[in-house]
C-alpha cells in the first residue's frame, strides 16, 4: 500500500496501550497529530492521552478493520501482537513497521537465524520442541546454557539457566514451559550489556542514538547510561553498523532497538542478543537527553517525515532509572531533586516487577 501524505491533523493509530504507546501518543500530539489507540485492556495507560480509543481483542477482525479505516497510518508499541493482527491492519492502512519485521523478531529462533544470515554473531542456539531435542541441544551447545520460550518472554520471564550436567530431569524441565516451542542458547561470557536505539525511514535514511550501557536487576532493566563506558569508538561504531544492517534487511520503518553483549574474550567484540521492533526502555533517556526523543523519532519515521538529530543535548552524559513496583512511591522526593525529570505511566497498582515510571538525569 502506498504511503499517503501524513500531515499535522492526521490520525496516528497505535496498537497496544502500555507506557510505550502512551509516550508515542504524547510525542504525536506535540506535532499536531490526533491519536487513536487500540488495546484489549480498559485500563490501558495510553488511553488516558489519546483522542480516541478502541477497546477490543487483537483477534477481533471487524474491530481491527474499523480501527484501521479510521486512521491514516498504524504503528504498534510492542511486538507480541499476532502477525495475523498486523496483516489485517495492513490491508486497510499503511503499517509501520511491516508485518514481516514483526514476525521475524517476535520468535527467537527466526530472529537468530535472520541475524546470523547477515553475518552478525549471536549466541549459539538450537531449537527445542521435545525433551529429546533438549538432550541433543545440550550436547551440541554445552553448559552453561539458557532455555527460553521462543515467543512472549521478556524481563526474565520464560527462561531457565541450566548450569550443570544432569541438572534436573529433561522431561521435567521441558514440562515447566507447558509445551511451548523453545530455544536453547549458549551462555555468552559478556562483560556488560549494551544497546543501540535507532530509526529508519521509508526512504532508507537512518539515525542512531549513542550506544547505551544497560544494568539489569532481577532480569529487569534498572539503569541505562549513555554513552556506554569502557567501549572503544570502533566498537561503538560497529554497534551502529549492526543496527543499520538489521534495519535495512528488514526494510524497517520506525524505531528499533538492538540489544547486544560486549565480550572481551578474544578481543573486544559484540554479540547480538535480540531485536526489539519498537521504541525501547533503554531509549527513554532521549526524552530529555537527546535533541529528538525516540518517541518523536518514531512518529517522524512512520509518518514519512524527516528524521531528527539523535545527538545528545549539549553532549552531556545521561542516566535513566526505571521505577519498578513500589519504587514509584519516591515520586515526591524525585520531584524535589534538582535536575531530575520524572515520568509516571498512570498505572494503578504498583506490583513487584511492574514498570511504573522512570527518571532521567543529565550529568552536567
Amino acid at each position: 500500500m502506498t504511503h499517503p501524505r501524513i500531515a499535522p491533523g492526521s490520525v496516528l493509530g497505535i496498537v497496544g496501550g502500555g507506557q510505550l504507546g502512551r509516550m508515542i501518543a504524547l510525542a504525536a500530539a506535540n506535532h499536531g497529530l490526533k491519536v487513536h489507540v487500540y488495546a484489549p485492556d480498559a485500563d490501558s495507560p495510553a488511553f488516558d492521552v489519546a483522542a480516541r480509543t478502541t477497546c477490543a481483542a487483537y483477534d477481533d477482525e471487524a474491530a481491527l478493520a474499523a480501527f484501521a479505516a479510521a486512521v491514516d497510518v498504524v504503528t504498534y508499541e510492542f511486538e507480541n501482537i499476532p502477525r495475523a493482527t498486523a496483516e489485517v491492519l495492513a490491508r486497510h492502512a499503511p503499517l509501520h513497521p511491516n508485518a514481516d519485521a514483526l514476525a521475524t523478531t517476535q520468535d527467537r529462533l527466526s530472529e537468530k537465524a535472520f541475524i546470523n544470515g547477515l553475518g552478525i554473531p549471536t549466541a549459539p542456539f538450537q531449537p527445542v520442541d521435545t525433551p529429546d531435542d533438549l538432550a541433543r541441544a545440550l550436547d551440541a551447545i554445552g553448559l552453561p546454557a539458557v532455555l527460553k520460550t521462543r515467543r512472549f518472554g521478556y524481563d526474565g520471564k520464560g527462561q531457565r539457566i541450566i548450569r550443570e550436567p544432569g541438572e534436573g530431569d529433561r522431561n521435567a524441565i521441558f514440562a515447566e514451559f507447558g509445551g511451548a516451542p523453545l530455544i536453547l542458547e549458549g551462555f555468552v561470557p559478556f562483560e556488560r550489556e549494551v544497546s543501540v536505539v535507532a530509526a529508519r525511514a521509508a526512504d532508507g535514511s537512518f539515525a542512531a542514538f549513542d550506544l547505551c550501557e544497560n544494568e539489569h536487576r532481577n532480569h529487569i532493566l534498572a539503569f541505562t547510561r549513555v554513552p556506554a563506558q569502557g567501549v572503544s569508538p570502533e566498537t561503538a561504531q560497529e554497534a551502529i553498523r549492526i543496527a543499520r544492517s538489521i534495519a535495512d534487511a528488514l526494510d524497517y520503518v520506525g524505531v528499533l532497538a538492538v540489544e547486544m553483549f560486549l565480550v572481551r574474550e578474544g578481543g573486544e567484540r559484540l554479540v547480538v542478543n535480540e531485536i526489539a521492533p519498537r521504541v525501547h526502555n533503554s531509549g527513554h533517556w532521549t526524552i530529555e537527553g537527546a535533541l529528538t526523543s525516540q518517541f518523536e523519532q518514531h512518529v517522524r519515521a512512520v509518518c514519512g517525515w524527516p528524521l531528527g538529530s539523535p545527538a545528545r543535548v549539549g553532549g552531556l552524559p545521561c542516566e535513566m532509572e526505571n521505577l519498578i513496583g513500589d519504587q514509584v512511591e519516591a515520586w515526591r522526593a524525585i520531584l524535589g531533586e534538582p535536575g531530575a525529570h520524572l515520568h509516571l505511566y498512570g498505572k494503578g497498582e504498583a506490583r513487584p516487577g511492574r514498570k511504573m515510571g522512570h527518571v532521567t538525569r543529565l550529568k552536567g
